[in-house]
Order: C-alpha cells, then sequence, then structure tokens
C-alpha cells in the first residue's frame, strides 16, 4: 500500500461517488425545498418585519435560511455519507484496494463542500432573484426613493454566499473529524450541531466572561476560542448597500482563516482515521 503514491484522480473519484450517494438519499433535495419555501414565502411575511425595511427583512430571511438549513444539511449529510461507507462495507472494499485512507476522507470531504456548494449557489441565486423582483416592484411604486438607481448590491450578495459556503466548509471540516473517530451516526450529527452552537456563540461568551467573569471562565472561555473558529466574522457581508461593503482585504482574510481551519481540522480527521479500526 505505501508503494502506490497519493492519487488525486482516486479522491475526486471518491468525491463524485459522494455527489451520487448524497443524491439518492435525498436529502439535499428536501432540505433544499424547505431553504426555498421560506426564501420566496419572505416576501409574504412583511407584517413580521418589525419595522425593518423591506428589502433588508428579504435579506435576513434568505441569509437566515442559508444559515440553518446549510448547516443541517452539513452536519447531516456528513454523518450520513461518512457512516453509509462503514455500516455497508464499502469502504472495507474500497480501502482493500490500492486507496489511501487519507484519499478516501478527503474524497468524502470534496463531494461534501461540493454539495454545500450547489446549496449555497442555488439558494444565494433565488435570493438574488427575490431581492431583484421585489426592488423592481418597489421602484416602479415609489420612484422618488430610487432617485440614485438600485439600492442593493447584488455583488454583496454573492460575496455574503461565499462567506456562508466558507463557513459550513470548516463546519463540514469539523464533523468529518468527529465522525472519524465516533462509533455512532447520532453521536456525530449532536457533536457537529454542538460545535455549530459553540462556533456561533463564542464571541458573546467572551464579552460575558471578560466583563464579569471568573478566572477559569476566562480561561475555559480562552481554550475554547483558540480551538473553534469565530463563526460572526463570516457575516461581515451582510449588509445591502455598497457603502458598506467590507473591504476586499478582509474578505480575503476571512478566507485564508477558513482554509487555514479546514487545512488544520482536515489533516486531524486524515490520522484519526488512519488510527481506527473498520
Amino acid at each position: 500500500m505505501r508503494a502506490v503514491p497519493f492519487s488525486l484522480s482516486r479522491t475526486v473519484w471518491i468525491a463524485h461517488n459522494t455527489l451520487l450517494e448524497a443524491a439518492r438519499q435525498r436529502l439535499f433535495n428536501f432540505i433544499l425545498l424547505l431553504a426555498f419555501a421560506l426564501v420566496i414565502g419572505a416576501r409574504w411575511l412583511r407584517d413580521f418585519s418589525f419595522g425593518a425595511p423591506e428589502l433588508k427583512f428579504l435579506a435576513d430571511c434568505g441569509f437566515g435560511a442559508l444559515t440553518f438549513f446549510g448547516a443541517a444539511l452539513t452536519v447531516t449529510a456528513t454523518a450520513q455519507l461518512f457512516f453509509s461507507e462503514l455500516e455497508n462495507r464499502t469502504a472495507l472494499t474500497l480501502l482493500a484496494k490500492p486507496v489511501w485512507r487519507a484519499e478516501f476522507v478527503l474524497g468524502k470531504y470534496l463531494g461534501i463542500i461540493v454539495l454545500v456548494g450547489i446549496f449555497c449557489a442555488l439558494l444565494t441565486g433565488l435570493l438574488a432573484a427575490v431581492l431583484w423582483w421585489r426592488e423592481s416592484e418597489l421602484m416602479r411604486e415609489f420612484p422618488d426613493g430610487f432617485s440614485q438607481g438600485r439600492v442593493v448590491s447584488y455583488g454583496l450578495v454573492a460575496v455574503a454566499g461565499g462567506l456562508q459556503w466558507l463557513k459550513l466548509a470548516v463546519l463540514a471540516a469539523f464533523t468529518l473529524l468527529v465522525a472519524s473517530f465516533a462509533q455512532t451516526q447520532l453521536f456525530t450529527v449532536v457533536t457537529g450541531f454542538l460545535i455549530l452552537v459553540i462556533c456561533h456563540l463564542q464571541s458573546l461568551a467572551q464579552d460575558v466572561y471578560a466583563r464579569g467573569g471568573s478566572l477559569a471562565g476566562r480561561m475555559a472561555s480562552g481554550v475554547i476560542s483558540s480551538i473553534f473558529p469565530n463563526f460572526q466574522i463570516f457575516a461581515l457581508a451582510d449588509s445591502l448597500s455598497a457603502v458598506e461593503a467590507p473591504a476586499g482585504g478582509q474578505v480575503v482574510r476571512v478566507a485564508v482563516y477558513a482554509l487555514g481551519y479546514v487545512a488544520v481540522i482536515g489533516a486531524l480527521a486524515v490520522f484519526s482515521f488512519r488510527q481506527r479500526e473498520i
């Protein structure tokens, strides 16, 4: 086995099979349908905007659907697609051939992030279409309010969708790491959602402990923040106005931040799976 060099083509082949398996499980179609329903239905939920501008409310609903359903898809798909290979013994058959365990793990990961990327692209495109449609209606009804032209920056909508995909790629890496040593799919799913909560709330916890927490609490908060990423930084492009657009350097830093976590956690997942008995 060691005489066989690492092959990117085998990794891509495993990723391709992972996508086919996801299509057969229909989980992607179900979650995508729910997300589509929420984004389109937000057009008729304006009474619940609580005074927020209508276009901003529509965008918040769309980004909220992307975050919630994207996280659900990422965690559940990662766990299902990984454990289905183990439970059906196809992983054992595959690894008996000249296939590295690293190729297996990376192939699974690539298949998952491509799946999540398709989800993010479709939902971001739908959100942009809904915003364009409603903004066009408002421009006809209230032309004075749009004397300078359209107010929504659709480039920012695309950037926000891309940042959400990077965030979900980090979440998929953490979930895959848990799956590499976990014994059950349920444990992986629960732990994946727990990691999601920790990553979203760690900045809030740091502020709370910094203002009045104990020394032990501040130390624990510091350890958590050094291990888990801060998912709040991926929301820097959620504004609709080009005036409030983040600088290109900020977007690049966030991308490097995400890719750094993916590289480290992915390497740990490969190492963990190499030690696992199948």
